[in-house]
């Protein structure tokens, strides 16, 4: 994902769940908000050259920029900072647990540009703001649905309501896999390939049952039975059972359907009397583990009776 994606996360936030140390702010850290999920390590910006400049980054400075910035005089060395300062970047983070060196100090309270500075590596600090801002920022949709992880697949449930979403869950739950999310799952595009599913924390772990009402599942069925998010690997869509419709009984053309333009496989399970749904939609899980690993069952059957198969890429999109 590039640039400003619309959502923003608090400088506040970023300090607490990556244990930064808060040296300076303008404001109340709470009042401070970043809207790109770059991160910029400052190299020929530090010689003077910002035509490629995007003051909407996180700036990280570790050793190698700071080794560059002490060949400088003091002077020299609040000139160079304060080039790149004034132009408003949301903070300055040092990393290594770095003193923080005078000029820059100086310098941020003239711009009123935060610092703040990690005992982290260099290279260690970045992929964690990386990963935890693609997250934060990332593009979102609120979707009906359960969202379950299933022997480690992320499974999200959709159909009407009264379909049996929430009593499959619970059932699934029993048997020893966790809910992510129940009626509403908040999915976040954190990559071009990659769906992250979570519950709106609210209503997170509470569950509707028809008849019962609303019900706690972490309370009732322990910790290990909850997740606070989990990648979506698939879709299942539960519908009653219609006679006039025909059902894929083979499985060898793989359907996906689009989510925030992630192509996801997904598949229609029937639901009539006596079909025991967990079961299936723990085979499923695992057998869309095995396409994954290049395995289907359906081709290796069409191929042992010596029928032609044609499976160059059965593939079909369906509107989600």
């Amino acid at each position: 994902m590039k640039g400003n994606t619309g959502f923003q996360v608090s400088l506040a936030k970023i300090a607490k769940e990556l244990q930064m140390e808060i040296i300076y702010t303008p404001s109340d850290a709470n009042s401070i908000y970043i809207k790109s999920p770059n991160v910029i390590r400052p190299g020929i910006e530090l010689t003077g050259f910002l035509e490629f400049y995007t003051p909407e980054r996180l700036i990280l400075l570790g050793n190698t920029e700071y080794a560059y910035l002490k060949r400088f005089g003091s002077e020299q060395r609040a000139y160079v900072l304060n080039n790149i300062l004034q132009r408003k970047p949301p903070a300055v983070i040092v990393s290594r647990n770095l003193e923080i060196l005078d000029e820059l100090m100086k310098v941020a309270k003239v711009c009123e540009v935060s610092i703040l500075r990690s005992d982290e590596s260099t290279c260690d600090i970045m992929a964690s703001l990386i990963t935890f801002l693609n997250t934060e920022l990332a593009p979102r949709i609120t979707r009906h649905g359960v969202l379950v992880e299933v022997y480690g697949e992320g499974i999200l449930l959709t159909g009407d309501s009264g379909v049996g979403k929430s009593e499959t869950a619970i059932e699934l739950m029993k048997r020893g896999h966790r809910l992510i999310a129940d009626d509403a799952v908040e999915i976040r595009r954190v990559s071009s390939k990659t769906l992250i599913g979570s519950s709106p924390e609210n209503i997170r772990h509470f569950v509707e049952l028809r008849g019962i009402g609303i019900i706690n599942a972490r309370r009732i069925f322990g910790m290990g039975s909850v997740k606070v998010s989990e990648k979506i690997d698939m879709v299942i869509t539960l519908e009653n059972w219609d006679k006039a419709k025909v059902y894929d009984r083979m499985g060898i053309d793989n359907e996906y359907t689009e989510i925030l333009d992630v192509e996801v496989p997904c598949l229609t399970i029937p639901v009539k009397p006596g079909r025991n749904l967990s079961i299936i939609i723990e085979v499923a899980a695992m057998n869309n583990r095995q396409k994954k690993m290049g395995y289907n069952a359906a081709q290796e059957l069409l191929a042992n009776l010596g029928m032609d198969i044609g499976i160059e890429d059965n593939k079909r999109t369906l509107d989600w």
